[in-house]
């Protein structure tokens, strides 16, 4: 049973989180919210149970459509956050919310949920696929996941892209850099660090400069 007890977060939230991170819901707010760390625990558990070859889809739909724990302007927000970090993206978003709303006991709580059984899930397979991974009717399995995959991910990039439009560059300049981006990495091939630093410093710059007074 899931306590409906709100806990206190004794310490702050990790740094180099987005700009609504860390800070939760403001008093008053009424915005859903987790109500424990055990409901953290148990939610990003479900999470990573359901996310086979696409995590980042289960997320967003999750936390942004269903509990409606974060804004998709929010969600993009700390997605950006979480790939700018080194380490796996999801869990790093998994950090990110769980400090947001309980400092680093929440956190920990998610980071647990995002790894715990998952990882048990993970040997297993591998263990089967060590035994089976030269059998055709395999092979055409994970070709087909790897196609869901990928759909799933261009649905999520389709569905984030809404947010633009209550962004400080004018839309034509996100797409556009946006469009850059996946060019540099899909085609050209350059590492994904470099796209960031030097396309994600750029697109910086011009945000500020569009919101200095």
């Amino acid at each position: 049973m899931i306590s409906s007890n709100v806990s206190t977060p004794d310490s702050g939230p990790l740094p180099g989180s987005g700009s609504g991170s860390g800070t939760g819901p403001a008093p008053g707010d009424e915005r859903p919210r987790p109500k424990s760390l055990t409901d953290l625990f148990v939610s990003f558990t479900l999470l990573a149970l359901q996310g086979f070859g696409g995590v980042l889809a289960v997320v967003q739909r999750e936390l942004v459509e269903r509990k409606r724990w974060l804004t998709q302007e929010e969600f993009l927000e700390e997605w950006a956050v979480a790939q700018l970090m080194p380490g796996p993206n999801v869990v790093n978003l998994s950090l990110i919310i769980g400090a947001r709303y309980f400092g680093l006991r929440g956190a920990m709580a998610a980071l647990g949920g995002m790894l715990a059984l998952p990882m048990l899930v993970v040997l297993m397979l591998a263990l089967m696929h060590a035994q089976f991974a030269a059998h055709p009717g395999l092979q055409g399995a994970l070709r087909g996941m790897a196609a869901v995959s990928a759909g799933l991910i261009s649905a999520v990039g389709l569905k984030l892209a809404t947010a633009l439009r209550k962004h400080p560059l004018p839309l034509a300049w996100s797409l556009t850099a946006a469009a850059l981006g996946v060019a540099l990495v899909a085609y050209l091939r350059l590492p994904l660090g470099y796209v960031l630093l030097g396309l994600g410093s750029l697109c910086c710059i011009l945000t500020y400069r569009r919101l200095k007074p």
